[in-house]
């Protein structure tokens, strides 16, 4: 427990490195839906409710519920697509929104059921696999930091002009600058002062809007089914249970890469603990209007990069979320802040994460010729959708959800090699080890007994 202010700042900083991943669904999904600009609002408000209160499930947690990690729970952007996909197969576009929060609350309940037994495949993810999903998780987030540096809107005529990239960069470097030269607090909300001294050099270059404060009601409460009953349809339900299943692989992994950060790993119980307060909160949130949740893995670069492990000051930013659920007026307050302000945090965020996964790999054991074919492959897999976008472009729909998840396909990708190079005929494989890749000997010394070369 840190003293109030420390834990309001740094939670708010959280709030800070997550709110536009939270709002970007349901503008998106509102606005195809044709709601007007009141119900977006209104839309928008819910889901940072239902974000608060899936954070306290994950962080504080009941009983068998909650990993208790810093762990900040939001709205999937891997729902977006399936979504869409709802709204433009129904007649009456008013019975969407209904039809996908009847999905998303089948789909939880069914991931609730299934927590338990999704956690028992840990086992598979030793230091070369959890290295290898870090590292991409990072690097997925990169191309989301960049787009943010360019502008707001790609369709805008300044998008990726002068004058948005200079700003980013300005905001990266007060951010390093603040970590080089401070100590201590100062230091540890580094981002939030790059936020603010970001934002405040924005309002002479013209690149900030106040217009969501000036348009926003003071108080706003998430009627229950404000938008209708929940309605239930097989191909919606199929649909949000595909992405329920990439949403706790990659909530896995997000688990094993924070446990990595704050030198706790999460083992079979953290993560079915985890998993459950994922899935509840999902099937909660429509109840309060709002979308699936799920872990957010840019969170876990600002862990990795303030040293502040504190569950409770994560807890306290749900407690920041929850409020501008209730008060639109404090929502748009965190909106005032120029997208390139967030393109420039995004980047020291975002790569702090690839940069624990390789520090996880370098335990990973790299000596040996089957480990590096295995993070090579894997992070090959995962980079398809980043470095070739349309690569899967004549798969179904709902393959697509999957495979335009780098890190759901890489992450399966690390576990069947691991499984199939360092499991499979094992017995075999101890009397014909192939040597050492140029430059391996360096890491084999510094290697400890958690390589993964366990039977198990």
């Amino acid at each position: 427990m840190l003293p109030p202010l420390k834990m309001a700042t740094t939670g708010l900083q959280h709030v800070a490195a997550m709110y536009a991943g939270v709002v970007a669904p349901p503008l998106i999904v509102g606005a195809a839906v044709g709601l007007s600009p009141k119900e977006l609002t209104f839309l928008t408000g819910a889901c940072l409710f239902t974000a608060g209160l899936a954070t306290f499930l994950q962080t504080l947690g009941f009983w068998k519920i909650g990993a208790r990690l810093p762990f900040v729970n939001g709205v999937t952007f891997a729902g977006v697509a399936p979504m869409l996909a709802v709204v433009n197969s129904t007649k009456d576009k008013h019975d969407a929104l209904p039809i996908i929060f009847g999905a998303v609350i089948v789909a939880g309940v069914l991931g609730f059921i299934a927590a338990p037994f999704f956690s028992k495949a840990v086992r598979f993810f030793p230091p070369v696999v959890t290295g290898t999903v870090i590292t991409l998780i990072g690097v997925s987030l990169l191309p989301v930091a960049f787009e943010w540096a360019q502008g707001p809107d790609s369709q805008a005529p300044d998008y990726g002009s002068e004058k948005n990239l200079a700003l980013a960069v300005f905001s990266l470097l007060v951010v390093l600058l603040l970590r080089r030269f401070t100590r201590g607090f100062v230091k540890q909300i580094a981002v939030l002062l790059g936020l603010v001294i970001g934002t405040l050099v924005a309002i002479p270059m013209g690149l900030t809007d106040f217009s969501p404060v000036q348009d926003a009601s003071l108080v706003g409460f998430p009627t229950p089914f404000h938008f209708g009953a929940p309605k239930f349809a097989g191909a919606a339900i199929v649909s949000m249970i595909v992405v329920m299943v990439v949403s706790m692989t990659e909530s896995t992994a997000d688990m094993l890469a924070l446990g990595e950060v704050v030198e706790r790993p999460s083992d079979e119980k953290v993560i079915a603990a985890g998993l459950r307060a994922d899935t509840l909160g999902t099937a909660l949130s429509p109840l309060f209007n709002g979308f699936m949740c799920s872990a957010f893995a840019q969170n876990i670069g600002l862990v990795a990069m303030t040293k502040i492990r504190s569950r409770f000051v994560v807890a306290a930013g749900g407690g920041f979320l929850v409020l501008m659920g209730l008060s639109p007026v404090a929502a748009s307050l965190i909106a005032v802040v120029p997208r390139p302000v967030l393109g420039g945090a995004g980047v020291v965020l975002f790569g702090s994460v690839a940069a624990s996964g390789i520090q996880t790999l370098v335990k990973a054991g790299l000596d040996k010729d089957n480990n590096v074919l295995i993070v090579a492959v894997s992070l090959a897999v995962g980079l398809i959708p980043i470095s070739a976008p349309d690569f899967y472009h004549d798969f179904p729909e709902r393959a697509k959800i999957v495979l335009d998840s780098g890190i759901s396909t890489g992450c399966v990708a690390a576990v069947v090699l691991n499984l199939l190079f360092n499991h499979l005929g094992k017995g075999r494989e101890a009397d014909d080890v192939t040597a050492p890749m140029e430059g391996g000997d360096a890491i084999s010394e510094q290697r400890t007994s958690t390589a993964p070369v366990s039977a198990h």
